[in-house]
């Protein structure tokens, strides 16, 4: 493998920032050396960094890649070359495609496609049902990132409705449990009074009214409350309320703290003002909500009672997003945009950089006790991004995503990826890919 030596890089880790050189050998962070104290390897690509940010890549924890079975509007490969171009180096994939992956056969069938296909370090959740404890029981740890349950809002039969089987699922699961949590009657209460006024014409300001606060909070006080009777690791994902925030603590990220919460990217970027202007293109599961949510989830999210911040990566095609409330489908594409996302909201002074890195890797990282990556530390993975100072507007030129469109239609960003190295290789520099990938599957420390 090739080695490099990155120079005068601005550093963002581990809550500080300073300049460092870094040289990277055989894949992994070899050395760390304050800057200008580094000296020249034979053979080494120097790589001068005089006015970049380099940080460890996103750990995104929750995409929807699509792939098996829904790949006209996503897959594998082409949501990790946005994710890498976007500065994500490892992702966590949902279960929830065809067939869904609620058996451990199924679930190393996605694994093997990965292999091949990946640009971005990979790992996907097993997905519970009403009836597959045992292979729930099956699961290894140290190989698989977690486990999926639909605690309301699902496709087939992954909506775990049992409490009884509910209850065994939370005792008896070897790896942290990550909840989608909407309560399911109540939405269709919701939905049926709005139909009843507007027939299927809905209009979409009321969606954060239909998949209301009230249904989050139901079902995420139920797993918070299963999570402390049963002493299980539970991560909550994609936070959308105030009314849930009082359910966490913001005792500090560590590789022990048994309840966390995630909050998306467009849940802190959007609120229901938007509606207006972006229709169905904003239209998520949970829902984009009120102004006050929103500035309720940023408080939660600087005080540490929201650990990490994901995506929710769920490409649609044009055609599913269009059309009215009732057939418009919930999810967007994100994984190229989040991390610049965020660095324009540090731009506006809304967060520091050491946060954005907390939340966006080295909380993942401690969360799921991933194996040596989320930080700049000596032998671990060299997964690193460079982002430089640069001006550009977001379109669906210059998006990747197979769907090809992107929520941010339109927003200059004032911050660019630069470079992204996956395991010590340059996979994305300037706006070229290298096609030599080297992905691998994510291990963890348990």
């Amino acid at each position: 493998m090739k080695s490099y030596l990155i120079k005068n890089a601005l550093v963002v880790n581990e809550s500080k920032e300073q300049k460092l050189d870094i040289y990277i050998s055989n894949g992994i962070i070899e050395k760390i050396y304050p800057a200008g104290e580094s000296f020249e390897v034979g053979g080494c690509e120097i790589v001068d960094a005089s006015g970049m940010i380099l940080m460890p890549g996103v750990i995104d924890d929750q995409v929807h890649f699509r792939e098996p079975g829904l790949t006209h509007k996503g897959d594998i490969n082409s949501e990790s070359k946005a994710a890498v171009a976007g500065g994500t180096t490892s992702f966590m994939d949902m279960p929830n495609v065809k067939p869904q992956s609620t058996s451990i056969e199924l679930l190393e069938k996605r694994y093997e496609i990965a292999k091949n296909k990946s640009y971005a370090n990979y790992s996907f959740y097993l997905g519970a049902t009403n009836d597959n404890i045992e292979e729930i029981k099956k699961i290894n740890p140290a190989k698989v990132c977690g486990l999926k349950v639909f605690m309301g809002s699902s496709t087939g039969n992954m909506l775990v409705d049992d409490d009884e089987k509910l209850k065994e699922i939370f005792q008896e699961s070897p790896v942290l449990i990550a909840t989608h949590c909407e309560d399911t009657p109540t939405i269709e209460k919701n939905i049926n009074e709005y139909k009843q006024k507007y027939g299927d014409d809905i209009p979409m300001k009321y969606h954060g009214k239909i998949r209301s606060d009230e249904a989050c909070y139901l079902s995420s006080s139920k797993a918070v409350d299963l999570a402390k009777k049963y002493g299980t690791r539970l991560h909550v994902l994609h936070l959308s309320t105030a009314k849930e925030l009082d359910l966490f603590t913001n005792e500090q990220v560590s590789k022990e703290k048994k309840i966390t919460a995630e909050v998306c990217v467009h849940h802190l970027w959007f609120n229901d003002s938007d509606y207006e202007k972006n229709g169905a293109f904003i239209r998520w599961n949970p829902a984009i909500k009120s102004q006050t949510d929103q500035e309720k989830l940023w408080e939660a999210l600087l005080d540490g009672r929201l650990d990490v911040i994901a995506t929710d990566h769920a490409p649609h095609t044009i055609e599913e997003k269009t059309g009215n409330y009732v057939s418009a489908a919930g999810g967007g594409p994100l994984v190229q945009h989040s991390l610049v996302a965020m660095l324009q909201k540090y731009n506006e002074g809304k967060i520091s950089l050491p946060k954005i890195v907390e939340k966006m890797a080295h909380a993942p990282a401690d969360i799921f006790r991933v194996k040596n990556r989320g930080y700049i530390r000596e032998g671990y993975y060299a997964d690193i991004v460079l982002v430089k100072k640069e001006s550009w507007i977001a379109n669906s030129e210059n998006t990747l995503y197979k769907c090809n469109w992107t929520p941010f239609d339109g927003i200059e960003f004032d911050y660019k990826i630069s470079k992204t190295f996956v395991n010590g290789s340059l996979i994305y520099d300037e706006g070229r890919f290298n096609s030599e990938s080297n992905a691998m599957r994510i291990e963890f420390e348990r």
